[in-house]
């Protein structure tokens, strides 16, 4: 055979070995694993905690109790300096006891001077002077009362009229208590003369009667600008016990007193009512 016929049948055995090897593919890499993610530790709050309350004890709220009567005491009489005061706890007690309510309101330029002098000659002769409380009086009081069982008051105007006002109508020590200690307010708080006008529009004069132009009305049918020295004496004699005396149709112990009372109200008019005012 040829060597032309060789090639033609194809590449001989050395040919084949005569090709250079492919070289083998590279491994491919194998994936990696994904790191896991770290967990991020959630921030710490603190947590919060209420503040506890203090519990309040009895002398805590002792101190709060009389802390808001001092404010609450101090603002009423402080207000009733100028305030009309439209109601007390003698005319709610009345009203419930069937007796109604007429209580007129006015200033103290409504009020003769007649009923001024009468009134101050009757419950308290040295009230333009003293500083709510009648020494003298209160000792002669208690030495009457100690061997009589009929006793004597010894309240000046002041007490009256805070007793009226701002306090319950009763006889115990501790209403007693209480009247001493509003009398100091309003003689520090308000000057005489207004001590005097909200008394005389507020003390009783006959059952469910309160203040002077009501009690004028109602006993002699017209106002209490008007009263004569007769009238005025008359309804002063009744303070006491207005639910049993009357000032007109009197009988003979309220005629007898309220002649005293009239004599006694001239030296008033004369110089009382004027270092009243000027207080």
């Amino acid at each position: 055979m040829s060597e032309q016929e060789d090639q033609a049948d194809g590449p001989s055995e050395e040919s084949i070995y005569d090709v250079p090897p492919q070289p083998a593919p590279e491994p491919v890499p194998e994936p990696q694993p994904e790191p896991e993610p770290v967990a991020t530790p959630a921030p710490q709050v603190a947590e919060i905690v209420p503040p506890r309350k203090k519990k309040i004890g009895i002398v805590g709220w002792t101190i709060r109790v009389v802390a808001a009567f001092f404010i609450f005491s101090i603002g009423s009489v402080a207000i009733h300096r100028f305030v009309p005061v439209p109601v007390t706890f003698l005319m709610i007690e009345r009203l419930f006891q069937g007796y109604g309510i007429d209580h007129r309101w006015v200033s103290a330029d409504r009020i003769s001077d007649n009923l001024k002098a009468a009134v101050i000659a009757s419950e308290d002769q040295k009230f333009c002077s003293h500083n709510g409380f009648d020494v003298e009086a209160i000792q002669k009081a208690q030495a009457y009362n100690a061997t009589h069982k009929r006793k004597r008051g010894a309240s000046t105007i002041s007490q009256q009229t805070a007793k009226n006002v701002f306090l319950w109508p009763d006889r115990s020590w501790v209403r007693k208590g209480f009247e001493v200690y509003y009398t100091f307010l309003i003689e520090h708080l308000w000057p005489k003369d207004r001590i005097l006008e909200v008394y005389l529009n507020s003390v009783e004069w006959a059952p469910g009667v309160y203040g002077a132009e009501a009690a004028s009305q109602h006993w002699f049918h017209h106002s209490a600008a008007t009263l004569s020295k007769a009238e005025a004496a008359k309804l002063a004699a009744i303070l006491p016990d207005p639910l049993k005396w009357k000032a007109t149709g009197s009988g003979h112990y309220v005629n007898v007193r309220s002649g005293t009372i009239q004599a006694r109200a001239r030296a008033v008019d004369n110089d009382g009512l004027d270092s009243c005012a000027a207080d």
